[in-house]
């Protein structure tokens, strides 16, 4: 048996942000089950370990208006994964849930039920909001202050995983004259007080095959990283350079000791992009077309607004960047996205100073900062990065995230997955395990808890 580090790899289903590229031939409908449908099973051909989903709780607007072509719908998370359920065997599904404008019980009772319907296979995404915008489809608006966002999804998992533990696993007893009957004494009442939560009463929802639904987390913030050193079994990251990736994994093991965890209880998956080519040129060439279609002129624009926080619709952006100055004053005109720039000015004087030196126009600009060329390159050398990255403990392996929709995927199914089956990184069968949680090598959290109250 191999010795070297497995890569782990998931499908990150496109649709949902302006890095897909709804110009292509191959586009389909990100709304269509049959384009769900086929990207599943074509990352479970490819061995992939789970199908992530994002979703969002309200289109996001750029002075008041709906950008098409950054997002143009987002159905529920869950019932596409309950779907897909019935189509797959063997692929863990995960979506993208919202601990601040949900309650524990009704999701930890939607994963359970999900577990119980893919016999094992379910996950979590935990996202937290604090602002008004998402809230005013809730009508909540801002009701949960923003250092208390953290705050409230400790607690929320910590709650989920009291009402999954509150059915011990033979709470349910066969009884051959009678037949299934649930053994009361087996199972505890919740009785839950905290800082965000007060919940009392009995979990509706047997023991699922996982027991423990995997959860994963997406922030980056300090109280981000420390949620997931924390609670987390799976962090999606942003880190895809080599030197950022390996710096991140070293921050997050650092947080995972003071928490009383291990490494291996904790999985690191960067977003991925790729490109591939017959040859290095070619992949060159294939990925500065893919970036170009990811920015128009009208997806450009709304960038440069979300940095200026100005209306600059008249601006050219064959030309250079805006000579104005970011107005940081006034209320935000983009609304439903995660602003991740500290101090516009500064940003914009680099852009200048990049633009200029590089001649790059308005357009250009935008492509190099806001797209990511990820892996490009030929299949063998994309199997070769992204060993790299695993065998040195930079990540534990990738989200690949295509940028057509459905068929995105297929090119690196058939052509990378086979190569990296060839170093002896990755699985070629489904015979590691029947839950997502054996799949990924993760601990078995009912076992643990069982021994460490023994």
């Amino acid at each position: 048996m191999s010795t070297k580090r497995q890569v782990h790899l998931a499908a990150h289903f496109p649709g949902v942000n302006n890095t897909t590229v709804w110009s292509d031939d191959r586009a389909e409908s990100q709304i269509a089950f049959s384009s769900f449908e086929h990207f599943a099973k074509n990352a479970e051909r490819g061995f992939f370990h789970f199908l992530f989903l994002a979703e969002g709780l309200r289109l996001r607007e750029q002075k008041g208006r709906i950008h098409d072509l950054d997002v143009v719908g987002r159905p529920n998370t869950l019932a596409i994964l309950a779907a897909l359920a019935g189509v797959t065997e063997h692929i863990g599904l995960v979506g993208t849930l919202q601990t601040t404008f949900n309650e524990p019980l009704e999701l930890a009772k939607q994963l359970a039920t999900l577990d119980h319907l893919t016999d094992g296979r379910a996950g979590g995404n935990v996202v937290t909001s604090s602002d008004a915008f998402h809230g005013a489809n809730f009508r909540r608006g801002g009701f949960l202050d923003h250092a208390d966002r953290y705050t409230r999804a400790a607690e929320f998992i910590e709650l989920s995983r009291e009402l999954w533990d509150s059915w011990e696993p033979d709470a349910v007893v066969a009884d051959p004259a009678s037949g299934t009957y649930v053994d009361r004494s087996r199972i505890r009442d919740v009785d839950h007080h905290g800082p965000q939560f007060d919940v009392t009463g009995t979990f509706p929802v047997p023991r699922s095959p996982q027991g423990h639904p995997v959860i994963v987390q997406a922030g980056d913030s300090d109280e981000g990283r420390d949620l997931a050193a924390a609670h987390a079994e799976v962090i999606f990251s942003l880190h895809t350079e080599f030197d950022d990736a390996r710096a991140f994994s070293d921050d997050v093991t650092a947080r995972l000791a003071r928490h009383g965890r291990s490494r291996d209880e904790l999985l690191i998956l960067p977003g991925a992009t790729f490109t591939i080519g017959d040859t290095a040129e070619e992949a060159q060439e294939r990925s500065r077309a893919i970036r170009r279609a990811q920015v128009s002129p009208a997806t450009a624009i709304a960038f440069l607004e979300q940095v200026w926080n100005r209306d600059l619709s008249g601006h050219d952006v064959d030309g250079p960047l805006p000579d104005v100055e970011p107005d940081v004053d006034a209320d935000a005109i983009t609304r439903g996205r995660v602003r991740h720039l500290r101090d516009p000015r500064s940003t914009v004087a680099a852009w200048r100073a990049r633009a200029a030196s590089d001649h790059l126009s308005t357009r250009d600009l935008v492509i190099e900062v806001s797209t990511r060329g990820g892996f490009v390159g030929t299949p063998e050398h994309l199997a070769a990065e992204i060993d790299r990255f695993v065998q040195a403990g930079a990540t534990d392996g990738f989200v690949v995230v295509p940028h057509t929709n459905p068929h995105g995927l297929d090119e690196f199914v058939d052509r990378v997955v086979p190569l990296l089956q060839e170093r002896g990184v990755y699985r070629d069968s489904h015979d590691e395990g029947t839950t997502l949680r054996q799949n990924l090598g993760l601990p078995d959290r009912v076992r643990d808890r069982q021994a460490a109250t023994a």
